[in-house]
Order: structure tokens, then sequence, then C-alpha cells
């Protein structure tokens, strides 16, 4: 495996911006999706639970009934290299970094790494 290099960024987002947050993304994945190096781009919503229980009995997850403080929302990016990713990091803050913040309850988080599998 070569030294690709991914980010996962975990997003908490206020549940009255869910709908603006998930508007913004069309726009920004258009801008993900041009920049050079990119080699995968998937965005997750947290919509499914399971528990011991369900592993234990091979049975699927099941659907999440309320919002208790925020919605999650998981990127996951993968580029051919770390200086691929630092500028179109750089691009992507640029053009986006204060209205995805207002969306949020707290600062996203990152998971930053090269890959080793």
């Amino acid at each position: 495996m070569g030294s690709n290099f991914i980010e996962i960024a975990i997003y908490q987002v206020k549940p009255t911006k869910v709908e603006e947050f998930e508007n913004l993304l069309k726009e920004v994945v258009i801008t993900q999706k041009e920049q050079e190096g990119l080699i995968d781009l998937k965005y997750v919503k947290r919509e499914y639970n399971i528990d011991y229980e369900q592993i234990k009995e091979g049975l699927p997850p099941h659907k999440l009934t309320k919002i208790v403080k925020c919605v999650k929302y998981i990127l996951i990016w993968e580029f051919e290299t770390k200086e691929d990713y630092g500028k179109a990091l750089q691009s992507l803050y640029q053009k986006y970094d204060k209205q995805v913040n207002r969306c949020l309850i707290v600062p996203h988080d990152k998971l930053i790494g090269e890959r080793i599998y």
C-alpha cells in the first residue's frame, strides 16, 4: 500500500441547522471533487445504531428515532499525498469555513494520517 493521505472529519450539526448544512454540502462536494490528487470522497450521515445483542444475533442496525444533541456527519477523503491534502484543505477553508462552523455545536474533529491498508 502506498502512502495515500486520509482525513476523517466528524461534524456535530445543530438540529436546527441540518437542512442548511446538507444544502451547503452540495456546493462543498463540488469544490472537493475538483481538488488535485483526490482519490476518494465520502460523506456519511449517522442514522443508525447497533447494540451488542443485535451484533450477537446477526441482526441489522436500528434506525435512530430522535435527535438528542446533534446530528453527526462523517467526511472521509483520500489524497495521493499530504501536500495535495494541504492544498485542498486550504481551498476549502478559504471558501466555506465560516458557513460550515455556523452549523456546528463544536468545531469538527479531524483524524488524519497515512493509509496503512
